[in-house]
């Protein structure tokens, strides 16, 4: 049934903002009823992949060629990057190819012309470039071809000399087995428009109306034309140049006559500086075509083979990280003490603290994956994160500093603002809860409260926190909370060839079970573990424990009982404000609340928490014995 091709072209993607792929289960071993997924009458074949106006952003996976009884392969309307599959000519049953209006570049493979089923091909508004494959011509039964809006080149290829007015295909004229588009007998509908082709328009598409061929650089007097300006700015249209050494100028011989009459001694002479001039000329295209590739592109294997030649281009967007600071390799291993400076680590990353010089402390996250499964779309899927962790700009939000790409050696990292009290979960969980005081929790819920709104209805779109738990809220000296989505690592490496193991705070008795484990991919999750979170809070448990269960169902039989719900506050602690538990056990049933179209939104919860938490020293408790010790850990 070809799950596996089409999960991986579920991986390809990176954006789904409409969840349109969120049915796509690779354990589900039946993709029939996945959406934008048909199948067979028998059920056994997907014969359709309709995926139309939903803004998924991403690129064609080849392994879609794998679907061999595929009949129509629509996703029009999507923001789809990078090339298309030569893969895709592998669809042997194929009849509608639409791809449409999307931001694909790239030539048109000329492996299109093996889909000997295809009725239908819609290329049109893409940013496609290249010459139009003559090889069009073997498709026989095609009916419809729209190529409009692209920035294609050449001439429109036909079937004999007699067509070819553009040097883009001169060198065939004199091939009787060419094939152009004057071979497609069947061919009804046709659109060239709003493109770069040259030359004149074949006598055999002569039916079609004068629309299909409008805006291009045709040398008919047609008005709908492009300016001639327009047309000397096209992009180069990459052709093979032939030479016929028996039809060399008489000039071009006389010359050689000339040349061979020189003396030796000044025949050398001039070959010696012809060579060191070439290498001179070579070594500074070789070095601008290199600096060029550093600011536009990089190749990255989609999948490495053993032949090592199977790549895909992927073009870096440079607006979207333009404002993020890049730090070399080099500087952060200074900065780290040549990375031997680990405070933690998992099978997915290492955290590195070091110190930037005449800077601020920092916590240098490396994402631990092999070259080898760095694929195209975790390039863009690395920038995508950066990016989104680079917009974030709140008192109570995790500060990235920068980040660092290098490919020799291969090394992706993310630079933070080191936070010097470490993680809400080591002072719960590891003996040092008694610096957290009620005054002090209370002020970290507050804070957290704080930073979800910012998160949720401040920014545009709202982020939020992969995995929301106390092992994401680093402390700062004075232990305010700062929000870190760490956990954004696992959106990348689920889409890489390895199966890493699972980020999450071990515990000595209690961790988190796998099931608890999934990234929260909505608002709605963030606000039920913001629940989750504030039992951790106020009990000092963990939220799940491998003798106990999870905490929420132990906590559910105290906390709607005004005179149970002190059995909810940790034992550790000496003094808590029950007016205060009152109100978080009351946040903790709204944010748990098994229907979400009832749960709060967090701009409300944080008012809630805003207005009716008391973060001050109640007076009288000052008056106590407990006074200056309290005083004492919430300063």
């Amino acid at each position: 049934m070809h799950v596996w091709a089409l999960t991986t072209f579920k991986e390809a993607i990176y954006e789904d903002p409409h969840m349109v792929l969120s049915s796509w289960n690779a354990l589900d071993a039946d993709p029939c009823g996945w959406s934008g997924i048909s199948c067979s009458f028998a059920g056994d074949h997907v014969v359709k992949i309709n995926i139309t106006g939903y803004s998924l952003r991403g690129f064609l996976a080849p392994e879609l060629g794998q679907i061999k009884f595929l009949q129509q392969l629509i996703l029009h309307g999507n923001n789809l990057i990078g090339i298309i599959p030569k893969e895709l000519g592998m669809l042997k049953y194929l009849q509608v190819l639409d791809l449409g209006a999307n931001q694909l570049t790239g030539p048109i493979p000329p492996e299109i012309a093996n889909l000997i089923s295809v009725i239908k091909i819609n290329l049109q508004s893409n940013g496609l470039t290249g010459s139009l494959p003559p090889e069009l011509g073997n498709l026989k039964s095609l009916q419809e071809l729209r190529l409009d809006r692209n920035r294609l080149q050449g001439s429109v290829p036909a079937s004999s000399s007699s067509d070819f007015t553009s040097s883009a295909y001169g060198m065939y004229a004199s091939n009787k087995n060419l094939t152009g588009l004057c071979q497609v007998s069947e061919l009804k509908v046709a659109d060239f428009s709003y493109n770069f082709f040259t030359g004149s328009i074949p006598k055999c598409l002569g039916y079609l109306p004068s629309t299909s061929f409008q805006g291009n650089c045709l040398q008919n007097k047609d008005p709908r034309q492009r300016s001639s300006s327009l047309c000397d700015h096209a992009p180069p249209a990459r052709t093979p140049q032939t030479t016929n050494p028996k039809q060399q100028p008489a000039e071009d011989i006389s010359e050689q006559h000339r040349r061979a009459s020189k003396p030796a001694w000044l025949l050398a002479l001039e070959i010696v500086t012809g060579t060191m001039v070439g290498c001179l000329i070579l070594i500074a295209f070789v070095t601008a075509l290199q600096r060029c590739k550093d600011k536009s592109s990089l190749i990255i294997p989609w999948k490495k083979s053993s032949s090592q030649k199977d790549h895909v281009t992927v073009y870096i967007d440079s607006e979207m990280l333009k404002d993020v600071m890049r730090f070399s390799r080099m500087e952060l291993e200074v900065a780290c003490e040549d990375f031997s400076n680990i405070i933690g680590s998992s099978p997915d990353s290492l955290v590195y603290k070091g110190t930037m010089k005449g800077g601020p402390e920092i916590a240098v996250i490396s994402l631990c994956i092999k070259e080898e499964h760095w694929t195209g779309y975790l390039e863009l899927y690395f920038q995508r994160e950066v990016a989104d962790l680079a917009r974030l700009n709140n008192e109570n939000a995790g500060k990235l500093l920068g980040y660092c790409s290098e490919s020799t050696p291969f090394t992706r990292m993310l630079v933070f603002e080191y936070a010097s009290n470490g993680t809400l979960y080591e002072h719960l969980h590891y003996g040092e809860g008694c610096q957290l005081s009620w005054t002090r929790r209370m002020k970290i819920i507050v804070g957290i409260a704080r930073g979800l709104k910012y998160f949720h209805a401040e920014l545009d779109p709202p982020f939020t926190i992969s995995e929301l738990n106390s092992s994401s809220v680093y402390l700062t000296d004075d232990f305010s909370p700062k929000l870190v989505d760490f956990e954004s690592w696992k959106s990348i490496l689920a889409r890489s060839e390895k199966n890493s193991g699972s980020i999450g705070s071990q515990g000595a008795i209690c961790v988190l079970p796998h099931s608890l484990e999934g990234r929260h991919l909505d608002v709605q999750g963030n606000i039920y573990a913001f629940g989750v979170l504030l039992l951790e809070i106020i009990s000092g448990r963990p939220p799940h424990c491998k003798d106990k269960g999870r905490l929420v169902d132990w906590a559910k039989d105290f906390l709607e009982l005004p005179e149970a719900m002190a059995y909810v506050v940790d034992p550790e602690l000496k003094h808590f404000r029950f007016e205060d538990l009152k109100v978080i056990c009351e946040v903790v049933n709204l944010c748990i609340h098994p229907d979400p179209a009832k749960q709060p939104s967090m701009q409300e919860l944080s008012t809630i928490l805003e207005s009716r938490i008391d973060t001050t020293i109640p007076a009288d408790f000052k008056a106590s014995s407990l006074a200056w010790a309290e005083l004492a850990l919430s300063s």
